[in-house]
C-alpha cells in the first residue's frame, strides 16, 4: 500500500503544479484553495503516509489502513472537484460536494493516526 500510495501522490503533485503553473500564467488566482489543497492534501499528506506505511508494513496490513487508503483516495477528489465547481461557477449547490468530500478526507485522517497511534513501534518497523 505504502508504494501504491506514493505514486498516487506523484500524480497529485503533477496536476498541484501544473494547476499553480496556470494560474501564474494566467493571473487567474480563483482556484488557490484547489491548489493548496491538492498539493498538502493528495502530494504532501499521501506521500508521508506513504513512507509510514513502507516502513511500517503492519499498519497497511489492518482494516484502519484499508479503510484510511480508501476514504482518503474517494473523498479528496470529490472535494476537489466540487470545490473547483463551485469557485468557477459560484453556485453553491456543489457545498454539498465539498462536505462529503472533506469529511472522507478527515475521518481517513483520523484513521490514519489511530493506526499510527496503536501499531507503530519498533518489532512493526521494516528495519527491525
Amino acid at each position: 500500500m505504502g508504494i501504491r500510495l506514493i505514486k498516487i501522490s506523484v500524480v497529485y503533485f503533477m496536476i498541484g503544479i501544473s494547476l499553480g503553473y496556470y494560474m501564474s500564467i494566467a493571473h487567474q488566482y480563483t482556484l488557490t484553495g484547489v491548489h493548496f489543497h491538492i498539493n498538502l492534501l493528495g502530494w504532501t499528506a499521501l506521500t508521508l503516509a506513504g513512507l509510514i506505511y513502507y516502513l511500517f508494513p503492519a499498519l497497511a496490513n489492518n482494516k484502519l489502513g484499508f479503510w484510511h487508503f480508501w476514504l482518503h483516495n474517494l473523498g479528496l477528489p470529490v472535494m476537489m472537484l466540487s470545490l473547483t465547481g463551485m469557485l468557477l461557477t459560484g453556485n453553491s449547490a456543489w457545498t454539498a460536494g465539498v462536505a462529503t468530500g472533506a469529511t472522507l478526507v478527515i475521518i481517513a485522517v483520523f484513521l490514519f493516526a489511530i493506526n499510527v497511534l496503536l501499531h507503530v513501534n519498533e518489532q512493526n518497523s521494516r528495519f527491525s
